[in-house]
């Protein structure tokens, strides 16, 4: 019986296309097998860092608080929720939040997308796609460790960078600092 089940394994195998078997024993086979969603049919930008790094450095009267996040970052996840209720006060406060995702090409389509429709996410959403996190996260913070969620707050005369979760009181009292 085992000597039979072994055959027809051996002849299943052997019946299989070679990139088929590659697939299906690939540690990566997620992201082989995953269709990568060009960026202009996403419907939210996806920038490399240089088209990113203006959104970084207005000089209006506005702030602005960017957040650096992912989909597959749980403590990211659930602090969303705290910076769309501040989105939701933007208005009234002179303030815009920006959500950089930084989601990999292979996830826009099936994690990205999906999890802004479901959470209905308000606040702008772009995606960082830079492979060069070394050239770039210095530039954005020179003592960021690149871990996430990460937040930088600034203004025209004020900038502060946080290498942490928020709380909605948390992100509010930073807010009311730049207020004043």
């Amino acid at each position: 019986m085992i000597r039979s089940v072994l055959l027809l394994c051996i002849l299943v195998l052997a019946g299989c296309d070679f990139k088929e078997r590659e697939k299906a024993t690939s540690a990566n086979s997620e992201f082989v097998e995953t269709e990568l969603a060009p960026a202009d049919s996403l419907g939210i930008p996806v920038y490399k860092f240089d088209e990113l790094e203006p959104l970084l450095n207005k000089k209006d009267d506005k702030i602005y608080i960017i957040n650096f996040w992912a989909t597959w970052c749980a403590p990211c996840i659930k602090e969303l929720p705290y910076f769309e209720k501040i989105n939701r006060e933007g208005e009234a406060h002179n303030w815009k939040v920006i959500l950089v995702s930084l989601d990999m090409p292979s996830m826009w389509k099936t994690k990205l997308i999906p999890f802004i429709k479901n959470k209905n996410l308000k606040a702008e959403v772009v995606v960082l796609d830079d492979p060069d996190q070394n050239s770039w996260i210095p530039k954005i913070d020179k003592d960021w460790s690149g871990a996430i969620p990460a937040t930088l707050i600034y203004s025209r005369n004020k900038r502060k960078f946080y290498e942490q979760t928020f709380t909605y009181d948390m992100l509010n009292k930073e807010l009311q600092e730049f207020q004043n």
